[in-house]
């Protein structure tokens, strides 16, 4: 068994090898990785020990590439076992690692591959009908090779020894879309298990749990989840491939009790969910967590009431992989109206524009430090005014804290609307109007107006076979609900789909500020 005490202990661990060595001589022959296939025949699994030692293997079949510590590693691989032991022999050598995002093309590869200035390129080949390595060398990449089926591998006794220190920059993420220029941030091994730290100790887990990875492993999110795997000794499943209700038969073979990923995920197993209300949708699940985007309350009532699991949602970037999270024991009001607390070590300030701090219950800026948060931005042109004086990370998110310590976020502050001088917060308008049935999801924006400053308009995705939604009907609601007349909507558009990025599946608000300016 792992207790929290054992578990807070591992995630002192120097480097994430160290991590991974201290979990497979406590638990060598415990699985961690469950890979689920189309074909039951063909799900493969991966204990503790094995990936210990078969990305030791690994690391000498890169060293004998001629990767070395310090060598920068591009990858863009989706979620699948050859991955994770790549990333983890990256991580065994000290190698600089940036991971791509699967579903990224020729320009945000190609940004990528420039700005870490990449020896090496491992792709998959040709995925789900795309080339990767076709485009690989139409970008020019150096040192490509295709890692999907089959690795490098080699005599471990040629590699030097492991890091022993983890406060140096060896990863490099790539913000995830929700503007149009991404931005390389820098990562250590000792801030990404703060992060999965974070996540692992609220969620009150246990080797006996089940855990899932439905996202692409490149995104933030997967070290995050892998420490959480370490830390507390149980497997998640992997899924290549996500998409509902194909994906179901996996968590249902394999008796996964925690899913989840984003609130995006968690409508897709709500709208499964509904297709038979009499039936659980997956017997076994416990507990749906997740972040990365924003929660309206009415999505944590409906997953309690209907899939009858708790819902912890938390606040992460990827900056800072995780920032609080809800604990399963959280009162249902905190659960659903805030993003839970932050674990020991992690320092939030609310402040004004300036950096004054503001008490309790006052909106300000949301302005973190500690270990967990990253050593900045690649291009150091990009790190100017991300610091303040006292070294805090300025976010650019809005919020305050509860006086009981509960982050409650309202915003960005490119998010909020400014209309003949007044703020009107867009998440307020979106948790109303994602009450409504004829709303799937909606995105409130502000648009240029030259009367106004700026405009309200609500950006609405519907059910299948919802009827067509009028701004009639939304500012009559909105009213009901008692929001302001000034905050209410003057435009409404409909859309078939809400644009999103392909990691956690976020609301691309540039993109319709964009289309509908």
């Amino acid at each position: 068994m792992t207790d929290n005490s054992t578990a807070v202990e591992l995630s002192r661990s120097r480097t994430l090898w160290d991590l991974i060595t201290r979990r497979a001589a406590m638990t060598p022959d415990a699985p961690v990785l469950i890979e689920a296939a189309d074909d039951p025949a063909d799900d493969r699994r991966l204990t503790f020990a094995e990936l210990r030692d078969r990305s030791e293997q690994v690391a000498a079949g890169l060293y004998g590439m001629g990767v070395r510590p310090g060598t920068v590693v591009a990858w863009q691989l989706p979620t699948r076992i050859e991955t994770v032991l790549l990333s983890v022999a990256l991580a065994r050598i000290g190698a600089v690692q940036t991971p791509v995002i699967p579903f990224y093309r020729d320009r945000e590869v190609g940004f990528a591959l420039r700005e870490s200035k990449a020896e090496f390129f491992a792709v998959p080949g040709t995925w789900r009908g795309f080339d990767h390595t076709a485009m690989a060398h139409r970008l020019g990449a150096h040192g490509v090779f295709e890692a999907y089926a089959s690795l490098p591998t080699g005599d471990p006794a040629v590699l030097p020894p492991p890091p022993e220190e983890g406060v140096a920059v060896r990863w490099i993420y790539w913000t995830s879309g929700t503007t149009s220029d991404p931005k390389g941030v820098l990562h250590t091994d000792r801030s990404l298990i703060a992060g999965g730290s974070c996540l692992a100790h609220a969620l009150h887990l246990s080797p006996d749990d089940v855990g899932s990875m439905a996202f692409p492993f490149a995104h933030i999110a997967g070290p995050d989840y892998t420490v959480m795997l370490l830390l507390y000794g149980f497997p998640a499943v992997l899924f290549e491939k996500f998409a509902m209700p194909d994906a179901l038969d996996g968590y249902r073979r394999h008796g996964v009790t925690v899913a989840g990923g984003s609130t995006a995920f968690y409508s897709m197993f709500l709208a499964e969910q509904r297709k038979d209300p009499s039936a659980k949708l997956i017997p076994t699940l416990r507990l749906l967590a997740g972040g990365g985007a924003p929660k309206p309350p009415e999505i944590y009532h409906a997953v309690v009431r209907e899939l009858g699991c708790q819902l912890t949602h938390g606040y992460g970037m990827t900056e800072v992989p995780m920032i609080t999270m809800g604990a399963p024991d959280d009162t249902a009001e905190n659960l659903a109206t805030t993003e839970g607390r932050p674990p020991q070590g992690m320092s939030i300030r609310i402040t004004t524009p300036e950096g004054a701090l503001l008490p309790p219950d006052t909106d300000g800026e949301v302005r973190l430090r500690g270990e967990a948060v990253c050593q900045g931005y690649l291009n150091r042109d990009q790190n100017t005014g991300v610091f303040d004086a006292d070294g805090y990370l300025i976010t650019g998110d809005l919020g305050h804290l509860t006086k009981d310590g509960y982050l409650v976020l309202t915003g960005r502050s490119k998010d909020v609307i400014i209309r003949k001088g007044e703020n009107i917060s867009a998440k307020e308008i979106e948790d109303l109007l994602h009450r409504l049935p004829a709303v799937a999801d909606v995105a409130v924006i502000g648009l240029p107006d030259p009367e106004r400053g700026e405009r309200v308009c609500a950006v609405v995705e519907q059910p299948p076979g919802a009827a067509p939604l009028t701004l009639a009907e939304v500012t009559s609601y909105l009213r009901t609900e008692g929001l302001s007349t000034h905050k209410l909507p003057e435009q409404l558009e409909l859309v078939d789909a809400l644009p999103r990025n392909d990691a956690l599946r976020k609301v691309l608000k540039y993109k319709l500020r964009e289309r509908f300016a």
